[in-house]
C-alpha cells in the first residue's frame, strides 16, 4: 500500500516500510507519528485529503544535514558574506497505512 502525506509544508510518497527524512518534528525517538493529512492513499485520491486514512510512522533518530556554505558577494564593493546553515531533521520509518 502506498500514500502521499503533508508535513513540514512538503508532500512525501512513502510505502510501508520505507525510511525518509522530514523537517524536525517535537517528538522523542521511538515514539509513534500519526499523519491524518493524507492526500492519496492505495488508490484514492482525496479532496483534499483522504478520510479516515492515516500514515503511522516511528521516530527513529534527529539530526542536522551536511553543512551548506552561503556566500554573497557584491563586485566592486569590497562586500563578502559568508554563512554556513546546518538543517535540522527527524528520521521516520513508516510502519503502516491505514483506510477506512
Amino acid at each position: 500500500m502506498k500514500a502521499i502525506f503533508v508535513t513540514g509544508g512538503k508532500q512525501y510518497y512513502v510505502a510501508e516500510g520505507d525510511v525518509l527524512y522530514v523537517e524536525k518534528l517535537p517528538n522523542e525517538v521511538g515514539s509513534e507519528v500519526t499523519f491524518t493529512d493524507v492526500l492519496f492513499a492505495n488508490g484514492v485520491a482525496g479532496d483534499p485529503y483522504v478520510k479516515g486514512a492515516k500514515v503511522v510512522c516511528t521516530v527513529e533518530k534527529h539530526g542536522k544535514q551536511k553543512k551548506i556554505i552561503i556566500f554573497k558577494y557584491r563586485p566592486k564593493k569590497k562586500s563578502r558574506k559568508k554563512q554556513g546553515h546546518r538543517q535540522p531533521y527527524t528520521k521516520l520509518v513508516v510502519k503502516k497505512i491505514e483506510v477506512k
